[in-house]
């Protein structure tokens, strides 16, 4: 290897502690007067702060590189080797049956052969830079590997094409599209959502743009996000990416920042094929198929391996999922042909202006997801990003639908440009906007209008009750300052109820049973929120889980009125009926109908159990966090608000962050959940970026000598 390794730990006795305060200010006189970040260290080196971020200072990007896949290992090894020996599509090799699926899912897509042409399509430079970041995680597995688990050793060492293996995995074949979507056929809700916001300085309280990145994912697996500090000769960049991904995915400097939300994006399509002859029918013709194979092991519990050889059959339109009664279905997905992910995302956190930005942007490497952006001169924008699909018939609606696949009418083959995108820069409102909801309701006054794109490019609505939520705190203030926007983003008001509540309570009130008229008692007291100690939010959300939504408003979704739609009660009667059951419900599960929301919602995490706010995004809460049963009447949180960030080109810039579950998973780690007490108290932390702030915080120093 290249590179090796020192650490230096910081420990004091009781003596050493009467001259810390000396100590420390030596050091920082020391180390901030002889060395700024505008010029290179000497050596690369990590600082991680006393929340387990590192902060990676490198005297060139080959190393810096390199400690970032140092840094991912220490504090998420077992959950980054696991994820490679799943994208290698050797799983059930590695840890049984359990895996077979997946690794069938991951050959099915091609995505190990498609590993190795990417990384031979890599620039020279990026090339050196994957080698570097394999190199860092492999020399971590080296030199401690007492620190990881034995079962996953097995898939070292990983090479640069395990990185771009992943990669794919990720994005293409999860968020693009992903085995439980296939298997339903018409395309199901990504599981992922966010929120993003940016506010130029017109809606500003400082005069300075701001913006906010707020991810909403799965607290587990390749979901995780993990934060971090990247500096090297042409990057200073603070943010956050997904475990196993080598750049920031997330992030901002002093110049500009960027988040990502799941557009409203069809990058995906599931062709019907007519079999005849042992091929299919296309354009009036029979055509072969074309056929791989591989070898599949599994590892039995024995220890032994049992083989089975996997087929895999494609047609022009992509690899065949399903095949039956003369019919195979076939997949196509975007992006597969574009395999300079990592280096476009590497670029937009170097850029120092929009104009750079957008120049990379416009690449479209990236395959899908929302762009909000905001920068150190005042600019924001909205960009509905992705491959999308220049198709010559159906809307957006035709194209969720198996589709014919016997025609060529029917299968696209190239995508639209940069310039076809809807977009906003700098909209006359003063901010942009993004809660999944399509880019027709970026921002109000309509800045990006349907009519102007075609049918298929995004759906014409509903806009959910997050997404109105979110405009509506936006549009209501004229005046937004950093904290007000930290405030609003916690906000966990239920928009759905401020729509039919009123409702509600007004037929309940008339009812003579005393159930339900204590319940309209609980519902007129309730603040509307789902925050720890809201009485009424179990009962309102118990209610609403057993209606059906389609038909429970009496004024349904209308896109000329976007922001006040759906509303009102289309049937009271039932739904007083309703509000019975639900109170006998949560009478016999908690002995009264006046439960607290954090009571029964609950935050854990190794040896802590917290009440949560926060809750489901369908009743129009800004701040999602969606929970699982937890075996004892209480609902544990597993998904939702992950990675936080707000942001104020101020100089210097301004930013509060967190990373939900924290920022480790390794056993041990005191990392794990450590910033789960302030998630709970709805809080954000100070973000620390320069030199002097991380060493006053500073919990290790880990320096890599070339």
């Amino acid at each position: 290897m290249f590179f090796a390794a020192k650490s230096q730990s910081w420990g004091w006795n009781k003596t050493s502690q009467r001259f810390l305060p000396f100590i420390l200010s030596i050091i920082l006189t020391l180390v901030v007067g002889s060395q700024s970040f505008s010029s290179a260290p000497k050596n690369t080196e990590i600082l991680w702060d006393t929340y387990g971020i590192p902060h990676i200072y490198g005297n060139n990007v080959q190393g810096t590189f390199h400690a970032f896949g140092w840094a991912q290992m220490q504090s998420h090894a077992n959950l980054l080797l696991r994820l490679y020996g799943q994208a290698r599509g050797r799983a059930a090799e590695y840890w049984g049956e359990d895996y077979l699926d997946s690794d069938k899912w991951v050959l099915t897509m091609g995505v190990p052969k498609r590993a190795s042409t990417w990384y031979k399509k890599q620039s020279s430079a990026f090339r050196v830079y994957l080698q570097a970041f394999a190199s860092g995680i492999n020399t971590y597995a080296k030199e401690h590997p007492d620190l990881i688990d034995d079962e996953v050793k097995v898939v070292l060492p990983v090479t640069p094409e395990d990185v771009l293996a992943h990669l794919q995995r990720v994005l293409l074949f999860t968020f693009v599209v992903n085995q439980g979507s296939v298997a339903d056929i018409p395309h199901s809700a990504s599981p992922a959502a966010s929120n993003g916001w940016a506010i130029t300085p017109k809606r500003s309280a400082s005069k300075k743009a701001m913006l906010l990145a707020n991810p909403h994912l799965p607290w587990g697996d390749l979901f995780l996000w993990y934060e971090a500090q990247i500096t090297a000769p042409g990057i200073d960049a603070y943010g956050a990416t997904l475990v196993g991904i080598p750049v920031l995915a997330i992030a901002f400097n002093d110049n500009l920042g960027w988040t990502h939300t799941v557009n409203t994006h069809d990058g995906w399509d599931a062709y019907k094929l007519k079999l005849q002859k042992g091929g299919y029918l296309f354009d009036g013709k029979v055509q072969p198929f074309n056929t791989t194979t591989s070898l599949l092991k599994v590892k039995q519990k024995n220890g032994k391996l049992r083989e089975q050889i996997f087929s895999v059959k494609s047609s022009v339109h992509g690899p065949i999922i399903t095949e039956k009664e003369g019919n195979a279905v076939a997949l196509r997905v975007v992006g597969e042909d574009r395999p300079n992910v990592l280096e476009q995302w590497w670029d937009m956190a170097r850029a120092t202006n929009l104009t750079q930005f957008q120049k990379v942007v416009q690449r479209l490497q990236l395959p899908m997801f929302t762009v909000i952006y905001a920068d150190r001169e005042g600019h924001v924008m909205h960009l509905f990003n992705g491959m999308v699909p220049i198709r010559k018939e159906g809307d957006f609606a035709y194209w969720q639908n198996l589709i014919p696949g016997e025609t060529s009418k029917t299968l696209w083959t190239k995508i639209h440009p940069y310039q076809d995108l809807p977009k906003v820069i700098d909209p006359p409102s003063g901010w942009v906007q993004n809660a999944n909801d399509p880019p027709w309701t970026a921002t109000f006054p309509t800045a990006i209008k349907a009519d102007d794109y075609p049918a298929y490019m995004a759906p014409r609505g509903p806009m959910d009750f997050r997404a109105q939520r979110s405009v509506r705190m936006l549009d209501e203030d004229e005046s937004i300052s950093f904290e007000e926007m930290i405030a609003y983003k916690h906000s966990t008001q239920m928009e759905l109820a401020d729509r039919i509540l009123d409702d509600l309570i007004l037929v309940a009130q008339q009812q003579k049973d005393e159930l339900t008229h204590r319940a309209a008692e609980v519902l007129a007291s309730w603040d509307r929120k789902a925050d720890a100690n809201s009485r009424g939010a179990v009962l309102f959300s118990t209610w609403v889980e057993d209606l059906d939504l389609d038909t429970l408003f009496k004024n349904p979704w209308n896109e000329k009125s976007p922001r006040t739609t759906p509303n009102g009660l289309a049937d009271p009667e039932n739904a007083v009926k309703k509000l019975a059951d639900a109170a006998k419900k949560l009478t016999k599960a908690y002995g009264t109908i006046d439960v607290a929301w954090g009571d029964v919602f609950r935050l854990q995490s190794v040896n802590l159990d917290l009440p949560a706010n926060g809750g489901d995004e369908d009743k129009g809460i800004f701040r999602v966090v969606d929970f699982a049963p937890a075996g004892d009447g209480r609902f544990q949180a597993v998904s939702g608000d992950s990675y936080v960030a707000a942001v104020e080109f101020s100089q210097p810039v301004k930013a509060m962050a967190l990373t939900s579950y924290g920022n480790a998973t390794q056993p041990n780690s005191p990392h794990v959940g450590d910033q789960l007490q302030l998630f709970a108290r709805k809080q954000l932390r100070p973000v620390w970026r320069t030199r002097q702030e991380i060493t006053v915080h500073l919990e290790e120093r880990k320096v890599f000598d070339q």
